[in-house]
């Protein structure tokens, strides 16, 4: 829309040279609204994506060994990760080898890794979350989420400019997002769950709950994660988390809704 608007101005003060120009820079405005900041130059997406691809399986090695071990069901995630990503051949085995890369690093490593994702998809709020709640996914492939794998998740959240606050709600969040259940929708801990994945509390208004769900698929949106230089491959898992965001918010107005018939 505004792509139509400043060219127009545009035209008016400096002629066709002034629409061309105008016509940019409305675009550049366009994409900031649709797809953030991180998406007005389409032609850093191609790096983003590189970067992004190669911090997360970084991470997620230096994550799986921050117990001291890597566990078989970390190992399989990981393979099912690619899996569902599509790697294969040479992508494939690019993607083991930085995870083996991260599960060897010093800190000095892993700081250079993330210095680099700052400094290519730092101003790209929604790269940032993704990052994060793949690697609080990985944290939880074997089931269980222990003091040092928390720390190192804290200590990157802190590093990508979250709060400890803001960290942990992110953590609980992404906990409960995959954990309630649709098939009692009147449990009390399903309930619990479903407020706990949408960041609100049990005692939030209707309007509150229903500004919460609209953030949280906001962030999720597949179009403005691609925008923002997100790989198109692991769209995939942005987007079975927003199902469970869906299914929690649904799972709460149709509890909510015959709590409190009209």
């Amino acid at each position: 829309m505004y792509k139509y608007i400043v060219a127009l101005l545009g035209y008016q003060l400096l002629g066709l040279f002034g629409a061309f120009l105008g016509y940019c820079i409305g675009s550049s405005i366009d994409r900031a609204r649709n797809y953030g900041i991180g998406g007005v130059n389409p032609f850093g997406n191609a790096r983003r994506q590189t970067v992004f691809l190669e911090t997360t399986f970084v991470m997620m090695g230096k994550l799986a060994k921050a117990d001291g071990h890597i566990s078989k069901d970390e190992v399989n995630h990981i393979e099912a990760l690619i899996q569902k990503i599509g790697m294969k051949g040479a992508h494939r085995q690019a993607a083991i080898q930085q995870f083996k890369r991260g599960s060897a690093a010093n800190e000095a490593e892993i700081e250079a890794v993330l210095v680099l994702f700052l400094e290519t998809c730092g101003q790209t709020s929604q790269l940032k979350q993704a990052l994060l709640m793949y690697l609080i996914v990985m944290a939880l492939a074997d089931n269980n989420l222990d003091l040092a794998e928390e720390k190192f998740l804290e200590k990157v959240a802190l590093r990508l400019g979250y709060s400890q606050a803001e960290f942990k709600n992110l953590l609980e969040m992404t906990l409960n997002q995959g954990r309630f259940s649709e098939n009692s929708p009147t449990s009390e801990s399903g309930i619990a769950d479903a407020y706990k994945a949408l960041g609100v509390s049990k005692t939030c208004t209707d309007q509150e709950l229903k500004k919460a769900y609209r953030k949280l698929m906001s962030q999720h949106h597949p179009d403005k994660l691609i925008g923002q230089g997100l790989p198109e491959d692991m769209i995939k898992v942005a987007t079975e988390r927003a199902q469970e965001i869906q299914s929690a918010y649904d799972y709460l107005k149709d509890y909510r809704s015959k709590s409190n018939p009209t």
